[in-house]
């Protein structure tokens, strides 16, 4: 690491601990040419996956976007802020283990789909109706009609 102060190469570590929340490690260094001491900060850098837009644009994956979809689904229904931060952490987990560098937003739509299926029919139809994009009212019964069908006691699955 270099020194900040006179640019030195080689600098010493004289102390470390745990960053902020755990996601880091902070690191005293002291400069093996003119003593000066300064801190730097060393954290893993996680490969974000893109996520590809219906209309091909790119931009890098946000956990709030997800929080904020999830939460306008949720509105007024029973549903913990801390059952959304669950599912939040499931799915982009689930993304960024997977180590891919692109995704699809249908992908992403259909996890949070299978999340909220299991947890309250209401969000799970509010998510479906803009993320299906319904166009009329048959499209939201059909889909009403056939979760009621496989949420039926033996109904194949």
């Amino acid at each position: 690491m270099r020194c900040p102060s006179c640019l030195h190469p080689a600098s010493k570590v004289v102390d470390s601990r745990p960053g902020s929340e755990g996601q880091e490690i902070r690191r005293r260094r002291e400069c093996e040419g003119c003593q000066h001491r300064f801190t730097t900060y060393e954290r893993c850098e996680l490969i974000v996956p893109l996520v590809i837009k219906r209309d091909g644009r790119r931009e890098e994956l946000e956990r709030d976007k997800l929080r904020r979809a999830l939460r306008t689904a949720c509105r007024k229904r029973s549903i913990s802020a801390e059952t959304i931060e669950d599912i939040v952490d499931r799915v982009a987990n689930e993304l960024l283990s997977a180590a891919a560098r692109e995704v699809s937003s249908a992908e992403i739509g259909e996890r949070l789909l299978q999340e909220l299926a299991a947890i309250d029919e209401v969000a799970y139809a509010r998510f479906a109706s803009v993320y299906l994009r319904f166009e009329s009212l048959d499209e939201f019964r059909d889909l009403a009609v056939s979760n009621k069908r496989q949420s039926s006691p033996g109904s194949k699955q």
